[in-house]
C-alpha cells in the first residue's frame, strides 16, 4: 500500500493529543517533523523517546510533553536546565533496541533519503531502531512516519545479511523535507590535545583496526595516522567521523587484515561535515550495520590489533571511568563506551585508550581529573575491570594485569605534577586492607 505523502504540518496533525513517539539517535532525528510538532499546543500527554537531539524543538517546551532520552547532547542539557520534562533513560547504545521494544511507541519515525527502487535509505543512521521501525510499519495499530530529504546521502550496508533500507510499502506516512543535514564542527585542538594524541598514536601499529570516538583527541589521532608513515589500517567504529574520512582519503585504510568484515569500514552512524556526507553518498567502502553487531564486544574482539580511542571526564585510582556526567549533571550518555573498552581488552595485542586531560578548571579552581576517589554522587560509565590504558598529556598507564595498588600508582604517575604527591600517598593505602 502506498504511503500517505504529506507536509511536516500535515504529519504532525496525525499525532494524537495523548500519544507516544520513538526515534533514533542524532542523524536519525526527523528534523522537519519534530519542528512541526511544536506548532501545536493542544497536547494532553505526549511522550517522545529518542537520543541526542540535533535541534532545539519547541514541542518539548510544552508542559504536557515529556522526553525520555538515551543520550544527552547540548539540546537535552539546555531543555533540562530550563526546567522542561527531560529525563535520562540509562542504557548503552546496544540497549536502545530492547528499551524501545518494551516501550513500543505508537509512532516510530526516522529521516531517510527519498524513495528509490521501492525502498527508502536510512542514510546516516542505522543504529538500534531498525527492527522497531519494521514492527511499527507492519502493525496496523501503529504508524511508521518517514521524513525524506533529497539532501541526505544514500549510504551502503552489507546485503544480504544486513540492510539499511526500509521497504516503501511498510511506510504509513512519507513526510517531504528539504533542510540541510545537521553538521558537526571539528573542535579546535590545543597543545594538550596534541600531546595526548601523540602518546595514543604510540599504541597504534601498522595494520591496526580502529575505533575512533568523538572529540579533538580522536580527530588528531586520525589526522596523525593519515599524515604519518604507517598504514594498512581497518575501521570498525560506532561513529564515522571526518577524521576517518581523512584516513580513508590518505590511502591508509585497506581493511584487508581485520579478520571480520574485511574489505569495508564498518559503522552504525555518521556525524560530521557536509563534505563527509557527500563522500559517504554511494560509497561502498563504508558499510552501515546495526549497533547490536557493531558494538558487540565479542564481535569487536574478532578484529586484529584492535585499538579503541575514547575520552573521559574523570578516572579514580581504582580505574573507574566517569565519562557522561559531571558533579551529578548529565553531559552525554553511555553510548558504546563500555562495549568498545571491553571488546578491546580481550586479547593481548588489543588496547582501549581512555584519553583525558589531567586537569580541569572549574569556576577558577584547578582540579585533577585523576582523583583518589570519586565524589559522592558520581556515576561510573565504565567499571575498573574493563579499563585498559589511560592516557593524559603526561603519559600512559597500562592497567592490564596490575594489582589495585599498582594501578593506583600508575594512574598517579600520569596526573598533573601538582597533584601527584597526594595521589601517590592515597595509592599507598589501596589494596592493603
Amino acid at each position: 500500500m502506498a504511503p500517505l505523502i504529506c507536509t511536516p504540518d500535515e504529519a504532525a496533525a496525525l499525532v494524537r493529543t495523548r500519544d507516544t513517539i520513538g526515534f533514533g539517535l542524532g542523524p536519525a532525528n526527523p528534523d522537519a517533523f519534530l519542528t512541526a510538532l511544536g506548532g501545536r499546543d493542544d497536547w494532553e500527554d505526549l511522550t517522545l523517546g529518542g537520543a541526542l537531539l540535533l535541534g532545539y524543538y519547541m514541542v518539548l517546551t510544552n508542559p504536557h510533553v515529556s522526553y525520555r532520552s538515551g543520550f544527552f547532547g547540548p539540546a537535552e542539557r539546555i531543555l533540562l536546565g530550563q526546567g522542561y520534562n527531560v529525563e535520562l533513560v540509562p542504557g548503552g547504545f546496544r540497549q536502545f533496541a530492547p528499551i524501545l521494544r518494551r516501550y513500543a511507541p505508537r509512532i516510530m519515525t526516522v529521516q531517510a533519503a527519498p524513495p528509490e527502487d521501492g525502498t527508502v535509505n536510512l542514510s546516516l543512521h542505522l543504529g538500534a531502531t531498525y527492527n522497531e521501525l519494521l514492527l511499527a510499519g507492519r502493525d496496523p495499530e501503529r504508524l511508521l512516519v518517514v521524513e525524506v530529504n533529497p539532501n541526505l546521502p544514500r549510504t551502503c550496508s552489507l546485503p544480504p545479511e544486513y540492510t539499511n533500507t526500509l521497504p516503501l510499502d511498510l511506510v504509513d506516512v512519507l513526510v517531504q523535507a528539504d533542510g540541510k543535514p545537521y553538521t558537526l564542527a571539528d573542535p579546535p585542538p590545543d597543545e594538550v590535545d596534541h600531546a595526548i594524541a601523540d602518546i595514543a598514536c604510540g599504541f597504534i601499529e601498522d595494520g591496526a583496526t580502529l575505533q575512533i570516538g568523538i572529540g579533538a583527541v580522536p580527530d588528531i589521532v586520525a589526522h596523525e595516522l593519515a599524515t604519518g608513515p604507517g598504514g594498512g589500517y581497518g575501521v570498525h567504529s560506532e561513529m564515522f567521523t571526518d577524521g576517518l574520512m581523512e584516513l580513508h582519503e590518505s590511502g591508509k585504510v585497506t581493511n584487508d587484515a581485520k579478520g571480520i568484515f574485511d574489505g569495508v569500514s564498518v559503522t552504525t552512524f555518521a556525524l560530521g561535515s557536509a563534505a563527509l556526507y557527500s563522500w559517504l553518498d554511494g560509497n561502498e567502502r563504508v558499510a552501515f550495520v546495526p549497533v547490536e553487531t557493531v558494538n558487540d564486544p565479542t564481535v569487536i574482539a574478532r578484529n586484529r590489533k584492535f585499538i579503541s580511542v575514547n575520552g573521559a571526564l574523570s578516572v579514580d585510582l581504582y580505574g573507574q571511568v566517569v565519562a557522561d556526567s559531571i558533579d551529578g549533571k548529565q553531559i552525554s550518555g553511555v553510548g558504546g563506551h563500555e562495549d568498545f573498552v571491553a571488546g578491546a581488552e580481550l586479547r593481548v595485542e588489543d588496547h582501549s585508550l581512555i584519553c583525558l586531560r589531567s586537569t580541569a578548571n572549574v569556576n577558577g579552581d584547578l582540579r585533577s581529573r585523576i582523583v583518589a576517589e570519586l565524589p559522592a554522587g558520581s556515576v561510573v560509565s565504565t567499571p575498573r575491570h574493563h579499563v585498559g590504558v589511560v592516557v593524559t598529556e603526561h603519559g600512559a598507564a597500562d592497567l592490564a594485569g596490575l594489582t589495585v595498588r599498582e594501578r593506583a600508582y600508575a594512574l598517579a604517575a600520569i596526573a598533573a605534577p601538582e597533584f601527584r604527591g597526594e595521589l601517590q600517598a592515597a595509592a599507598a593505602t589501596l589494596g592493603r586492607h
